[in-house]
């Protein structure tokens, strides 16, 4: 297969820049170029790429997963710089949507490349083929789409689109390296306009401003009944569109109403929108589109105000009222909820129950809309539920969204009211089948779908790697459960430790089940190494801090200290299990979550990690073995830096005050990693990690990362009993830090009181400097420290703060 080490970016826009940027965070180098200005001279000549590179540097969410990485984009420019491509693997068309000036562009670096050197284009509007007609065949064989999604580091989807001539060992080399090293999900479209993802997403918000007219609803009625009732994100429809920007989907609707004719070509974009481009209400990019942020008053947040789309006018943000709305968000499961709210279960639909019209409307067009486009747009219907999943955010695609809702229910009831339904659903009920999929445990995907080519069922293909707990379950079995977590095997000799509590909160039941684990005679005695890790959105939000809340209201001391104790075993089960324990963290990974990381053999990190000790943003200070870890991991840096020394020369060295200024601070401000590579300069990962680019390989990486360890005759760490603790002068010197933040109206009294307390467990309490002291003597600091404070009143304003509104309260 064609190794890719090195890329050339061609046009430094936005999509161009942060395609550099997401080649970057994978540790692979590139040239962005773009062209001359106007009588420019020396460096200046590269102004526009190195523009383009400024953006993606500052850009927001960032493009880069640590700034550091900015330096493997080398800006450069078309006139003198196009050489460089003859040392480049792949190149990648980026420039505005022009055919010729795309031609003229790929003419120049058709005689400069090498010969097989991969050549692709980045158009979302302009068929593939067409941009490469009457080239040589060479470059011809070696070009063909690849469509990434803005923001290319966070939305997963890569649209990969062959041409005829197109060589299917390049596209294959292509299509490995994005997905292990770029993290895509990779999704074959058809050279059709808009290709798969745009062609759906772009009827679909058609259709739904449509209906938004005809029935006289509002902009926030729409995205109510569009965000997470559906499975679809929380932005929905209009929200998204304001991220997005109004004059992309205005250039993307643009594209299809010339390009495409189809059954529904009669959608447009409504009067009200030309005049929202012709007044420049743009979204977040013009500060106001379909919602704009209002400054409130002093000590007041800021409201967002709503656009009433008749009048485009704005006006306070108004709270739908959908009483079937409101009853369905009690139900978790997506399928229930969506019967529920179409009257599919059952539930006689409620009298003028607008909510249930609507979504039966949209649901019903874009079931029709996207059967009708199978062989057109895709052969398959996987590609196109992947593409609306990874390229939309969607929980399910259009089928497996339509399986949710049930297929025979919903068709019998279109056929009942006239609606126009698709032959090729005809097809599959003619058939005898009842669903699009079904569960087939023979595949690592765990499914199969039926074939419309071939009117069969046909497995669900996934690249060798792609696994997750969901499957694993199915397949393998779980070997113990309980409400918050279970133990699954894995296969090899493997088993996970699987969270599935609300937003994964570390509860009793998840402690026990991993203490009982990793115990002697217990039911991991069967296994020979464990994963930690799960399917969720995040890992862990940390602790269940209503739990304690509860026990610290009712004045259960004795539960409380309990509790600690409970979770500070299970965190040393962790460390000091004689087989090694993986854990595999990913999104939010906070508090308690990331000191059960923390205690691990070995991570195995997603790239999008947000990890953080933010205990004190509750009043409270990391007491499952957090302190104790980051104190570790201070004295080892200082014996690094500094060498072998006396306990005492070591608690009062430079390094040392260094190395522990950095954990404190790391505590006592809450810091959060907003990638792995950023958590691995904060100490929650090792150099010996590896990171996961790919979200769908984490689980099979952590377990091979398991198995490796095993293999290897894993020992486990020794309990120390020796760490030279920093001692009465370091903590002197944080306590005047913390005073000094004070004094600059940085920190509030009550933050004086937390921070002092990090800092006596940190240097081990007011003793000698150098005096050596064991693990089990921090992890009781740490717990005195929480349980002292949890008895502040402040500290419990804080926790029902941050109960009640997800924020925290600087009190």
């Amino acid at each position: 297969m064609k190794r890719i080490h090195k890329v050339a970016i061609l046009g430094a826009g936005t999509m161009g820049a942060r395609i550099a940027a997401h080649f970057a965070n994978a540790g692979v180098p590139s040239y962005l170029f773009d062209i001359v200005p106007a009588d420019a001279d020396g460096p200046a000549r590269n102004k526009i790429a190195a523009t383009g590179l400024d953006a993606a540097k500052k850009s927001k969410p960032a493009a880069f997963m640590e700034p550091s990485l900015a330096r493997l984009v080398t800006v450069g420019n078309f006139e003198d710089d196009l050489k460089k491509l003859s040392d480049v693997d792949w190149i990648i068309e980026a420039v505005v949507e022009n055919l010729d000036l795309k031609r003229a562009l790929l003419k120049k670096v058709e005689a400069i490349r090498k010969p097989g050197t991969i050549i692709t284009t980045n158009t979302s509007g302009l068929p593939v083929g067409k941009i490469a007609e009457g080239f040589s065949d060479d470059f011809r064989r070696s070009w063909f789409g690849t469509h990434f999604f803005n923001p290319p580091r966070y939305m997963r989807l890569l649209e990969l689109i062959p041409t005829p001539e197109a060589d299917r060992a390049l596209i294959d080399a292509v299509s490995h390296f994005c997905d292990v090293h770029l993290g895509k999900g990779v999704v074959l479209a058809k050279d059709t306009p808009n290709f798969i993802g745009n062609r759906i997403g772009t009827f679909s918000v058609l259709n739904v401003m449509r209906l938004m007219q005809e029935m006289d609803l509002t902009i926030e009625d729409v995205d109510a009944l569009t965000g997470r009732a559906v499975g679809w994100p929380r932005s929905a429809t209009f929200r998204t569109i304001d991220l997005v920007g109004l004059d992309i989907l205005g250039h993307v609707v643009g594209n299809m109403t010339s390009n495409v004719r189809d059954e529904r070509s009669d959608l447009r974009l409504p009067d009200f929108f030309g005049k929202m481009l012709d007044r420049k209400m743009l979204g977040d990019k013009t500060k106001g589109g379909f919602y704009k942020k209002a400054k409130g008053g002093e000590g007041q947040e800021d409201e967002r105000l709503a656009l009433d789309w008749k009048t485009l006018e704005y006006h306070p943000r108004q709270k739908p009222k959908f009483p079937a709305l409101d009853m369905a968000k009690n139900i978790d499961d997506t399928g229930a909820r969506l019967r529920t709210l179409l009257g599919l279960d059952g539930a006689a639909s409620q009298k003028n129950d607008k909510a249930g019209a609507f979504l039966w409307a949209a649901l019903s067009d874009l079931w029709t809309y996207s059967a009708n486009r199978v062989p057109e747009i895709s052969d398959s219907i996987v590609e196109i539920d992947r593409a609306m999943r990874l390229g939309f955010n969607w929980e399910l695609g259009p089928f497996e969204l339509w399986d949710a809702a049930g297929v025979e229910a919903t068709v019998a009831r279109m056929k009942k009211e006239g609606k126009p339904v698709a032959a090729n659903v005809e097809k599959l009920l003619a058939a005898g089948q009842k669903s699009w999929y079904a569960d087939d445990l023979k595949t690592a995907s765990g499914r199969k779908y039926w074939q419309l080519a071939t009117g069969n069922w046909q497995l669900v293909e996934v690249p060798a790697g792609v696994w997750s707990t969901t499957v694993a379950k199915k397949s393998n079995g779980v070997v113990k459960k309980n409400s918050g977590a279970s133990l699954i095997d894995l296969g090899d000799g493997v088993a996970c430790l699987e969270f599935h509590s609300k937003m994964n909160s570390l509860g009793s039941d998840i402690v026990s089940l991993i203490t009982q684990t990793l115990k002697p005679n217990g039911p991991g005695d069967a296994f020979d190494g464990f994963v930690i890790t799960n399917d969720a959105a995040n890992f862990s939000v940390g602790a269940n801090l209503m739990l304690l809340l509860m026990s610290v209201q009712e004045d259960e001391w004795d539960d409380v200290d309990l509790a600690i104790r409970q979770f500070q075993g299970m965190t040393q089960a962790i460390k000091f299990s004689p087989k090694p324990v993986v854990v595999a963290p990913f999104g939010l990974c906070l508090g308690g979550g990331t000191e059960i990381s923390l205690h691990a053999a070995a991570r195995q990190p997603h790239a999008e990690l947000y990890a953080g000790l933010v205990e004190v943003g509750v009043g409270l200070l990391p007491g499952g073995g957090g302190c104790k870890e980051m104190l570790l991991r201070a004295v080892d840096s200082a014996v690094a830096s500094r060498g072998k020394v006396s306990g005492e020369a070591l608690a009062g060295s430079v390094e040392m005050m260094e190395a522990l200024k950095k954990a404190f601070e790391t505590i006592a401000t809450a810091k959060v990693a907003t990638s792995a590579h950023e958590a691995r300069g904060l100490g929650f990962v090792s150099d010996a990690d590896r990171i996961t680019m790919n979200r769908e390989r984490v689980l099979s990486d952590a377990k091979a990362r398991a198995l490796e360890l095993a293999r290897a005759g894993y020992e486990p760490p020794v309990p120390r009993a020796d760490i030279p603790a920093p001692g009465e002068s370091l903590l002197a010197a944080l306590k005047m830090g913390v005073h000094l933040m004070r004094q600059g109206d940085y920190i509030t009294d009550y933050e004086v009181k937390l921070g002092a307390k990090i800092a006596e467990v940190l240097c081990g309490g007011n003793v000698t400097p150098g005096t050596p002291v064991s693990e089990q003597y921090i992890l009781d600091l740490e717990r005195e420290g929480f349980k002292s404070l949890c008895g502040e009143k402040k500290t419990q304003e804080r926790i029902q703060f941050t109960l009640k509104t997800g924020k925290t309260l600087r009190n």
